[in-house]
């Protein structure tokens, strides 16, 4: 899956060959064929694939965040690292939905399910509470729509990721807690 990633991740999906990802591997087009049906099939693979480590990477470094913002504003950041350690990642989240359509539905449907769950806890324990559970649905689409699109913002045109400023980060937390928490405090 690796060499698929670099592979993608360098040249795009609609270029991107078995040819080229086998190369990359190392492994026969015979080998590949033994873990895949299709090129359709490692390309709607590989973004679940990635987006499994991005989840775990994500989930390693909020442990321990206490409460919804610490543990929100530790993922932000933790999601905005996992970009920059793994620079293929932009391109085949933003190239899946129209290449690998199957796959792209498969993450979108899997982050959400995390982050409504995430979001679930949080009212269990008592943050905000006026939230109904389809509400929380809604929400968890919202953050990650925003999550998206800055990454795109931060993100050059020829793929590498460049640092989130402090100032995103900070206009990210400020929408989320004041937004789904009520208005910000005088001074904040």
């Amino acid at each position: 899956m690796r060499a698929a990633a670099e592979v993608v991740g360098e040249v795009g999906y609609a270029e991107a060959s078995i040819t080229m990802i086998t190369q990359r591997a190392g492994v026969g087009q015979g080998t590949f064929y033994n873990y895949f049906k299709s090129r359709q099939d490692i390309l709607d693979t590989l973004l679940p694939d990635l987006g499994e480590q991005m989840l775990g990477y994500v989930h390693e470094k909020a442990v321990g965040g206490l409460g919804f913002p610490d543990l929100e504003e530790r993922s932000f950041r933790a999601f905005f690292d996992f970009i920059k350690q793994t620079p293929h990642f932009s391109r085949i989240l933003n190239e899946a939905e129209s290449f690998a359509p199957v796959g792209f539905q498969r993450h979108l449907d899997n982050v959400a399910r995390r982050y409504i769950r995430f979001l679930k806890r949080s009212v269990k324990s008592g943050e905000f509470t006026e939230y109904s559970e389809a509400e929380l649905e809604v929400i968890a689409y919202m953050l990650m729509a925003a999550r998206s699109y800055l990454s795109q913002r931060y993100t050059t045109d020829d793929g590498r990721n460049v640092e989130l400023p402090q100032s995103g980060a900070k206009a990210y937390m400020k929408f989320v807690l004041y937004g789904l928490m009520g208005q910000p405090r005088s001074g904040e």
